[in-house]
């Protein structure tokens, strides 16, 4: 176990490195010139030259880049050209932001998935397979922005009962999930980022338990006469690692991709924090979001490698 452990994570570093140099190479090959979004269109040519030997804009790209790593593994990714606040504290605040309403979306839709899956799994052709097929198809659909919209309309305009926008009167400083008065705001986010997770992960369970249980040593659980209930159990824990690889996959695609949702919702995460950044061209928080959510994404891939590990040890050997 552990060497696998340790082999996964020597395998991660390479593909860390190979993010950092596409995310710095994606933000500067951007059309225009942050600089320019500091200054007023009169400045003369000598406050743009300083200005840019200030941020560090007049040394060669490989120099530039070079420089930007050995700062981000110092855990410094540099000054925000707009707030002029560290760019590490602002991504960190957004990003715990964004995992509140990740991972409450992936645990909801893990949570009705699994058990819809089973569901349909277990009464293949049946009316509950039926159901539970069309609510996956509308889930992988529908698309989540759209979702978002119509919520607002039912539960915050129309029905009054759940706040449209925002992250509570005192915003994320004071925001505690298990405070219904802050809960609340999280509410309509989580329903809509858990729709999409809902129908992979559903059609996911649905294929990976009925594939076990078409398998010989199932028939010889039954045939020694364990009843459906027990079947049923041996046939989850089969599945069980090939769920978690789709589930891991989700959570790091809504970490990732928030960016239309948090908008809607002008709720303070990543997503909303690079639109604000690519709005106002501010090269260093744009690369240091992009580059802690890819980090991010990696280190729940290594997560779920680790965990289906744990759960099921036969795939270590491969």
């Amino acid at each position: 176990m552990w060497y696998y452990a340790a082999r996964r994570i020597l395998m991660s570093i390479p593909i860390a490195l190979g993010v950092t140099v596409v995310c710095y190479a994606l933000v500067l090959l951007a059309p225009g010139d942050p600089i320019q979004s500091l200054l007023p269109p009169d400045a003369s040519p000598e406050e743009i030259a300083y200005l840019r030997k200030v941020y560090g804009f007049d040394k060669p790209i490989p120099v530039q880049y070079l420089l930007w790593l050995q700062r981000a593994l110092s855990g410094d990714l540099g000054i925000s050209l707009q707030t002029n606040r560290p760019v590490m504290l602002e991504v960190l605040n957004a990003l715990s932001n964004t995992f509140v309403i990740s991972v409450g979306a992936v645990l909801l839709a893990f949570s009705l998935a699994f058990i819809l899956g089973t569901i349909a799994a277990y009464h293949i052709g049946k009316p509950a397979d039926r159901i539970a097929t069309g609510v996956a198809v509308v889930g992988v659909s529908v698309p989540n922005y759209w979702l978002g919209i119509v919520l607002v309309i039912v539960f915050a305009v129309k029905l009054g009962v759940l706040p449209a926008t925002g992250m509570g009167s005192a915003g994320s400083s004071s925001f505690s999930i298990f405070d219904w008065n802050q809960a609340k705001y999280a509410v309509l986010p989580i329903l809509t980022m858990s729709l999409v997770p809902l129908g992979i992960i559903m059609r996911t369970t649905r294929s990976a338990v009925a594939e076990v249980l078409n398998n010989d040593f199932v028939q010889m659980l039954r045939a020694k006469g364990l009843g459906p209930l027990a079947v049923l159990r041996h046939a989850i824990w089969n599945a069980l690692p090939q769920v978690l690889t789709v589930m891991g996959l989700q959570l790091g695609y809504l970490v990732g991709g928030s960016i239309l949702i948090e908008t809607i919702f002008t709720w303070p995460g990543t997503g909303f924090l690079m639109s604000k950044a690519i709005l106002t061209r501010d090269v260093p928080v744009l690369q240091g979001a992009i580059l802690v959510l890819s980090l991010t994404f990696v280190s729940i891939n290594l997560m779920v490698d680790l965990l289906q590990t744990a759960v099921d040890p036969r795939i270590k050997r491969a």
